[in-house]
């Protein structure tokens, strides 16, 4: 059984960083991909960052150069590092984890409770 934990929501300023930690507790080892997601009208979820064991990385257009997924196996946390946040940035992000690769939400069998922060002078 895996199970996911996010932290690091709050307020930041336009222009600002933050970044949103997940630790994931079972079998990690055997995770395939870990992922960010967040929450975009209609309820449904977005695609922001995913990272593969083998180092694979992709991310969704409106974050590319700003955003940064990372892994520490030993601590067994998933990072998103983000930079030049925006106002449109602020949502309820969640960390999901499979222990396959796809990118869709319905590949992940793991999801987080969700953090979220807001972008706001």
């Amino acid at each position: 059984q895996v199970q996911a934990v996010e932290s690091g929501g709050g307020l930041v300023q336009p222009g600002g960083s933050l970044k949103l930690s997940c630790v994931v507790s079972g079998n990690f080892f055997s995770i395939g991909a870990v992922a960010w997601y967040r929450r975009v009208p209609d309820n449904k979820r977005e695609l922001v960052a995913q990272l593969t064991s083998s180092g694979t990385t992709k991310y969704a257009d409106s974050v590319k150069g700003r955003f940064s997924i990372s892994r520490d196996n030993a601590e067994n946390t998933v990072y998103l590092q983000m930079n030049s946040l925006k106002p449109e940035d602020a949502a309820v992000y969640f960390c999901a984890a499979s222990f396959g690769y796809g990118s869709r939400p319905d590949d992940y069998n793991y999801w987080g409770q969700g953090t979220q922060f807001t972008v706001s002078s």
